[in-house]
């Protein structure tokens, strides 16, 4: 007995077997799961979410609960999951702010950005470059040239600090040699809100948001940060056709797990939100709203969100940002 009890209590301090984490997963979710998204309600990344969780909740049997917790670029919410419990109970739903920009401009984090572990790629939307309907300019080179003549003096807004958004306009800054302010937002409604009222003055941000905006003259779009033009709007110049080349932009949405999640865990959920954005009905929700599915293994979103942290590093030296 000397012999066998201190060995009990060891072996009860050990993490939990292969076999024990494979139980888990066989069994998950067996109870509510919390999906935190790092923006303020409304937008692309909530949206989306909202979307995905009810198909998860009619795949599982389970209820996904949202829980919006904006503000800080996005760092609050990310930090709130990144400590939570790694048992696939508490999910983050987020832009790529925390987990391929964020790194790079804030000097200290309380988590870090490449210990999430992706779960899978919500939804893709590409971002255009949208101002409020009385801006005296109809075409990018108009805007160029007032911007110029007005240096320091046009607003801009973004989901926040770190955001698609906000170095999208850096880039573009850099590119065009003009001076813009940031104003940043604590999520897209927001900010869209400001831009209809006219309190600022433009912004890059998700096509799917802008579209309808453009279509009620609420808000203009000038040109598409994308490779080539949009089916939707195949008028719609791209920035590069305007004489501003090398900006490809869009904003993209995924479902992260804290570190130390049951690898198992994270595979049945990335296998369920495929089977979703397979659906037919989920399909043609996302064309209605203007957003391109997602999807992919875990591995395939892992190298994209590494890649997207590459591509944001260099945007953020290029313009001479300075980590805060």
């Amino acid at each position: 007995m000397r012999i066998f009890l201190p060995i009990l209590a060891a072996t009860a301090l050990l993490p939990a077997t292969p076999i024990f984490a494979q139980q888990d997963a066989a069994s998950y979710p067996n109870r509510p799961v919390k999906i935190i998204v790092n923006v303020a309600p409304g937008g692309g990344v909530d949206t989306t979410t909202r979307l995905i969780a009810a198909k998860l909740e009619q795949r599982f049997g389970q209820t996904f609960v949202i829980e919006n917790r904006g503000g800080a670029g996005g760092n609050i919410g990310a930090e709130a999951v990144y400590t939570a419990e790694p048992d696939g109970y508490t999910l983050l739903a987020s832009s790529g702010s925390p987990l391929a920009i964020n790194g790079w401009l804030y000097k200290k984090l309380a988590y870090d950005p490449e210990g999430f572990l992706p779960i899978a790629m919500m939804s893709r939307i590409p971002n255009v470059l949208v101002v409020r309907n009385a801006f005296p300019a109809n075409t990018v080179r108009e805007f160029i040239d007032h911007a110029k003549a007005n240096p320091g003096k046009l607003t801009y807004a973004s989901q926040g600090t770190g955001t698609a958004s906000h170095l999208t306009a850096e880039l573009f800054m850099a590119r065009t040699q003009t001076k813009l302010v940031h104003v940043p937002y604590k999520g897209t409604s927001p900010a869209l809100n400001d831009i209809i009222a006219g309190h600022v003055d433009l912004s890059f941000i998700q096509f799917s948001s802008a579209y309808e905006l453009h279509g009620a003259g609420k808000a203009r779009i000038l040109a598409v940060a994308t490779g080539k033009r949009i089916d939707a709007m195949p008028d719609m110049p791209t920035l590069a056709e305007t004489g501003v080349p090398g900006i490809v932009s869009e904003t993209w949405n995924a479902l992260s797990a804290p570190p130390k999640t049951p690898a198992a865990i994270v595979s049945k959920l990335n296998q369920a939100i495929n089977e979703a954005l397979g659906s037919s009905d989920m399909l043609a929700r996302f064309r209605e709203l203007q957003l391109l599915p997602g999807g992919g293994n875990t591995d395939e979103t892992a190298r994209f969100i590494a890649a997207e942290r590459r591509q944001w590093g260099e945007v953020v030296r290029a313009a001479g940002l300075v980590p805060q």
